[in-house]
């Protein structure tokens, strides 16, 4: 996680090897540290609908990340 967003964190935000490292990393904080696996997973998704709206299946695993951050049962509110 932390390894992969470091490798690639120097690159330009639109960098698709970049965005690809957040979502990593996101993914790895997950079981940890949820509350931050789940800043990250958000700005991923952000990222994701802005420079590559065009990709939908870019898109949908990037949504799809966020609402697994958010199935444990007390915050199963947000994910509606």
């Amino acid at each position: 996680g932390w390894a992969c967003w470091k490798t690639y964190l120097g690159r330009p935000v639109t960098d698709m090897h970049r965005s690809q490292a957040m979502g990593v990393l996101g993914e790895s904080l997950r079981g940890s540290r949820p509350e931050e696996a789940l800043q990250v997973l958000e700005a991923h998704l952000a990222l994701s609908r802005r420079y590559w709206s065009h990709d939908e299946n870019l898109v949908l695993i990037a949504q799809t990340n966020v609402a697994v951050c958010l199935s444990s049962p007390e915050r199963l509110d947000e994910t509606l």
